[in-house]
């Protein structure tokens, strides 16, 4: 089996919101293609493409209404076989999105599914009988709040959505909808895509009895444990692969709500012949208030300390027996700098600093549409949003149970919100921003005439040719994939150091994720004797002087 990824960084694409070839302001299939020497240039290995499947555009393309059809505001299926065939011709490897978890409820088999208890899609679906008085069948909610169960009068039975009530749960139970989904993957696979990126494929697997979860103060329905990693979880994923995915030499990445380092080592252990790579949640969601009723919009302050602790967990639990997908951003995420850093009066060096020590790690880079410019939150007013979890949340936590303000609300959508990532992408300082000829369907960054692509091409210190460096460095050097991690200054509140080892080779990774210059004399203990800069977000490298505001090099040992 080849193992490209572990030397490869990934390129994801929400294809919305990347690149407009017609004029209607939706980005498209034909829009990628234009962009593909800009991502060759770049350096990355592969194209992980959001969702372009038929859809009702919901949950933004994640309720698919046919999975062997391209959306028509994408283009058509020639068109994507057009863009496999250019980007393989660029030495780029395509990566689709999978959602297996759910459909649309304008899926086929859903609406065969809806009509009675005894049609041929009865089951491929999660349909329960209401509880005598007529309720849901359990406590159990949405991921977008409300209850996880919606009543179809048609069937007189309510169905399970862990998202909107538009995205009904799949039954994996059934070995024909299992099928069913490993067909639709061969479909593509025979079109010459590469691999998956599996949407919360941690969900698939229910727990069958449904039982209640434990009352909780405050909150009616409930998301919990028993929203992933099912009984059967382990075994489909098992089987996908036996049918599918190894057959085909297929990469994959998951999704997997839910999931700590031990827990991941039994999706990507080699052993267990599951999936090559997951994506965690721990990292990116340390800002949460856990186990408030507000749920993602209860945010308390980040601890620095906490960050290095989870990465480097990771880092160390899977060594030898896993691979890290290494990430800060993508498009269920804010922009890294607005969230953690400074946007402002240092946006460039701390765009470079996350990206150093991200890339210094052992595993797979992942670079999301606008970081390698810097792109930045956007702050509009809550009416200009356009995402279906804003929505939903305002509703349920501002106007119904009044357990969050709504300037608290705007505050933490600023902060966290998932529409931060999906602003068009900024191309140039032109009319928005170079994304479209029309008007876009979302409202463009206003800070667009300073960050672009153009702007960023044109400068020889960009975070663009910051980022091909260490794309470069990722594809030449054995020691970003081999070497051993060890984690140093594991209580310094602002700086991130830690040690790649491979054989007698030997390098130290060095961030300050501060904005004052601080003290290099807790680094003096692990400086080499003789050493050389690999990379630095400074002119020059001096390990004995004080680290700027977010400075960030790696420095190798010289034999």
């Amino acid at each position: 089996m080849s193992e490209w990824w572990k030397d490869a960084v990934i390129y994801q694409v929400y294809p919305r919101s990347f690149k407009d070839s017609n004029g209607d302001g939706w980005g498209d299939l034909n829009g990628i293609i234009k962009k593909l020497d800009y991502l060759k240039k770049l350096g990355i290995d592969a194209l992980w493409i959001s969702p372009v499947y038929d859809s009702p555009q919901d949950d933004n393309g994640y309720d698919i209404r046919d999975y062997r059809k391209i959306y028509d505001r994408f283009g058509s299926n020639a068109d994507m076989e057009h863009l496999i065939a250019e980007a393989h011709q660029r030495g780029i490897k395509i990566i689709m999105d999978l959602v297996a978890n759910h459909t649309s409820d304008e899926h086929y088999w859903f609406q065969e599914s809806k009509k009675s208890k005894d049609n041929p899609y009865s089951d491929y679906y999660i349909w329960k009988d209401p509880k005598p008085d007529g309720s849901a069948p359990n406590n159990w909610g949405s991921h977008f709040g409300g209850s996880a169960w919606e009543y179809e009068p048609e069937r007189g039975q309510y169905y399970l959505h862990f998202y909107t009530k538009k995205q009904p749960d799949l039954n994996w139970e059934n070995e024909k909808v299992r099928q069913e989904i490993y067909d639709l993957m061969q479909f593509w696979v025979d079109k010459g895509v590469d691999g998956w990126r599996m949407d919360v494929i941690a969900e698939i697997s229910k727990y069958t009895d449904f039982p209640d979860y434990p009352p909780q103060p405050g909150k009616e329905f409930i998301v919990g444990s028993m929203h992933q990693n099912g009984p059967r979880l382990h075994e489909f994923i098992q089987e996908m692969n036996r049918k599918v995915l190894a057959p085909n030499d297929s990469m994959t990445v998951g999704e997997a709500p839910g999931s700590n380092a031990e827990l991941a080592k039994l999706f990507t252990d080699p052993e267990r012949k599951e999936l090559n790579m997951i994506f965690t949640f721990e990292h990116v969601e340390l800002d949460r208030v856990k186990g408030s009723p507000n749920r993602k919009w209860a945010l308390r302050p980040f601890e620095f300390t906490e960050l290095k602790k989870v990465l480097s967990d990771w880092q160390d639990t899977l060594r030898g027996c896993g691979w890290n997908a290494l990430y800060f951003e993508n498009h269920d995420r804010p922009r890294i700098i607005s969230r953690w850093g400074n946007d402002t009066n240092y946006r460039k060096e701390c765009a470079k600093a996350f990206a150093t020590v991200l890339h210094g790690m052992q595993g797979t880079p992942y670079v999301y549409q606008g970081e390698e410019i810097g792109m930045v939150n956007a702050h509009y007013a809550l009416d200009e949003y356009d995402d279906v979890e804003i929505k939903n949340a305002y509703k349920e936590y501002v106007l119904k149970n009044k357990s969050i303000s709504e300037e608290d609300f705007k505050k933490a959508v600023w902060q966290v919100s998932r529409d931060n990532a999906r602003t068009p992408m900024q191309w140039d300082a032109g009319a928005e921003a170079g994304f479209t000829t029309g008007k876009p369907l979302f409202k463009v960054n206003p800070r667009y005439p300073e960050i672009n692509v153009a702007e960023a091409l044109d400068d020889p210190d960009s975070i663009f040719y910051y980022y091909k460096k260490l794309i470069d460095l990722r594809h030449k050097e054995p020691i970003l994939r081999e070497g051993t991690y060890q984690l140093y200054l594991a209580d310094d509140p602002n700086l991130f150091v830690y040690e790649r080892t491979y054989g007698d080779e030997k390098w130290l990774v060095v961030a300050n994720f501060s904005e004052e210059n601080t003290d290099a004399a807790p680094l003096s203990q692990f400086l080499y004797d003789q050493w050389e800069p690999v990379i630095g977000n400074y002119p020059s490298v001096d390990p004995h002087q004080p680290l700027r505001p977010y400075e960030a090099y790696i420095i190798r040992k010289v034999k």
